[in-house]
């Protein structure tokens, strides 16, 4: 896919004051270390995630995602009216129905002729929104769109450490299923898209590859669909078979991109991975061929947000002024299923607005 006439106006993030560090977490799986005989410090060892953040109980995730919409529309100084898609993108959402969508919708103030729609796709669900708003734009249907995810990752990290530490089928090979869902956290994204009569800041979407390697859909699992913010999930996941196909899929991902892209490994000034661990970052861009120098990371203080990370991620880094005028970034999004996106940005500026929830 080549896109002529998209760009990233701006971004808003929104990110929970609570902190829990991987030490509190261990300190609160006490009784199973202590029954398994397993030795503190390994999470953090493990995944390079030094801590992550919790939205307060209750918290419903329209909540976050209307004040990252907004953050969005005011750092483009752009006019809520104006805007013709919304699509809500990640995997946490209010109820089953209505779309979460509905209540971002009119908490924000969009028009009552704008597209919305939630759109879920494990921790892809942003980027697939941006490619759905990209293609609209591109046709001339629309010319703003925001595409807005929060997930929270509380309920799933409180919901394991008590069934770790209650269910004594859990040994010390099967408790490798539930490290992944330890490094969760939380945090939301806004993007607000334009095309190019709208852009004031020039960043242009210029292309996107995809890849669905679906055989490997049964390698993380939740139990059982759920929505809400009391939801109780747990999820097995095969972290190392995960790993290795997804960079498998990754590396299939990123040889369409160069040919989409012409571009090649020298091109590339910038790259934001999906922020899973450690590991994850570091077998990505080896097999990429890439420098993990030029890689902007999250995941040390935010841990693994789902389908808001690398959205985030983006927004920090452009926020802290890391990504240069005149460079050119990789996204690169992989998500179980396994599925992946990767966008390509000519990269100018993009003005960013964020803050705590609840606000200071």
């Amino acid at each position: 896919m080549k896109f002529e006439n998209v760009f990233v106006e701006s971004l808003g993030y929104t990110i929970p004051r609570e902190i829990w560090t991987s030490d509190d977490v261990e300190s609160r799986l006490a009784p199973v270390y202590e029954r398994l005989k397993l030795p503190a410090g390994r999470l953090e060892l493990m995944t390079g995630i030094r801590e992550r953040r919790f939205w307060p109980q209750g918290v419903l995730p329209s909540t976050l995602s209307v004040q990252s919409c907004l953050y969005a529309l005011q750092a483009g100084a752009f006019p809520a009216e104006q805007v013709g898609l919304l699509i809500h993108g990640s995997v946490c959402r209010d109820f089953l129905e209505p779309a979460t969508a509905c209540t971002v919708h009119h908490q924000v103030g969009l028009p009552s002729d704008c597209v919305i729609y939630d759109v879920s796709n494990a921790c892809l669900g942003i980027l697939n929104g941006i490619l759905q708003a990209a293609n609209m734009i591109e046709l001339g249907h629309i010319e703003a769109a925001l595409v807005v995810g929060s997930e929270g990752g509380r309920q799933l990290v409180e919901t394991t450490i008590e069934s770790l530490n209650t269910d004594e089928r859990w040994n010390r090979k099967t408790i490798k299923e539930a490290i992944a869902s330890l490094t969760i956290g939380s945090a939301s994204c806004a993007v607000l898209l334009t095309n190019r009569q709208r852009s004031k800041n020039g960043s242009r979407l210029l292309a996107a590859s995809v890849r669905a390697h679906t055989q490997w859909n049964d390698l993380c699992q939740s139990d059982h669909d759920q929505a809400g913010a009391n939801f109780q999930p747990l999820m097995a996941t095969d972290s190392n078979e995960l790993l290795n196909r997804g960079v498998e899929t990754g590396v299939a991902t990123f040889k369409k991109f160069q040919q989409i892209t012409g571009w090649k490994l020298a091109d590339i000034q910038h790259t934001v991975c999906h922020q899973v661990g450690v590991a994850h970052q570091k077998l990505m861009l080896e097999s990429l061929g890439l420098s993990i120098e030029d890689d902007f990371i999250t995941y040390p203080w935010l841990g693994n947000t789902g389908s808001a990370a690398l959205p985030i991620s983006l927004a920090i880094a452009a926020e802290q002024g890391v990504l240069k005028t005149d460079s050119r970034v990789a996204l690169l999004g992989i998500g179980s299923g396994i599925n992946s996106i990767m966008l390509a940005l000519d990269w100018q500026s993009a003005a960013v607005q964020g803050g705590e929830f609840p606000a200071a």
